[in-house]
């Protein structure tokens, strides 16, 4: 499956964006999904998972209250809603998809999609 993530931009703090990751190749319901984020000089964290069918969600305790993971299968998309935005959200964004329950570990993730950079100003 390929990934596309796209949705990223510059935004204030207290602001909010919507990231979506769009697949093609595959059937997103296959799929375990999450967000990843790698600011500079970072390494990359989790954000948020998905089960296939959307019936279990985690998140990272930083953003819990603020971001929402979602997905439509009947669209093959996975978005990320992002609340309240702060400058350490700051970050390239990165959808991932495995084949089977969502983890925190970057490396149990075979497709990535190609990152989208956002910026939360001050």
């Amino acid at each position: 499956v390929q990934l596309q993530a796209y949705g990223g931009g510059l935004v204030q703090a207290g602001g909010s964006l919507r990231l979506s990751c769009a697949a093609s190749g595959g059937i997103l319901s296959s799929y375990g999904m999450a967000w990843f984020r790698q600011a500079s000089g970072k390494e990359r964290e989790f954000v948020a998972g998905i089960s296939r069918n959307g019936g279990f969600t985690d998140y990272l305790d930083s953003v819990k209250g603020r971001f929402t993971i979602a997905r439509d299968n009947t669209k093959n998309a996975l978005y990320l809603l992002m609340n309240t935005l702060k400058p350490e959200d700051t970050a390239v964004y990165y959808c991932a998809a495995r084949s089977t329950w969502p983890t925190r570990r970057p490396d149990d993730y075979a497709y990535w999609g190609q990152g989208t950079l956002v910026t939360v100003s001050s």
